[in-house]
C-alpha cells in the first residue's frame, strides 16, 4: 500500500504544478462592464472549444477534478 500512496502523491504533485501552469497561461476575463454585452458572443462562439483558450479551460476543469479526487484519496487512512 505504501507504493500506491507514493505513486498517488507523485501524481498529485505533478497535477498541482500542471494546474498552476495552465491557470497562469489563461487570459484574464475581467473586461469590466463591456463583458456584459459583447464578450458573451466570443465566449460562447462555436469555435471556442477548438481554440487554445478553449483547450486551456477544458484542461483546467479536468486537472481540477483530478486534484480534488487525489486530495480526497490521499487523505483517507488506508
Amino acid at each position: 500500500m505504501q507504493i500506491l500512496r507514493t505513486i498517488l502523491t507523485i501524481l498529485f504533485v505533478i497535477d498541482c504544478i500542471a494546474l498552476t501552469v495552465v491557470v497562469l497561461m489563461q487570459e484574464g476575463k475581467s473586461q469590466g462592464l463591456g463583458a456584459i454585452a459583447g464578450a458573451a458572443d466570443t465566449y460562447w462562439g462555436k469555435n471556442k472549444g477548438r481554440s487554445m483558450e478553449g483547450g486551456l479551460v477544458k484542461a483546467t476543469t479536468i486537472m481540477g477534478v483530478l486534484f480534488f479526487v487525489l486530495a480526497v484519496v490521499l487523505n483517507l487512512n488506508f
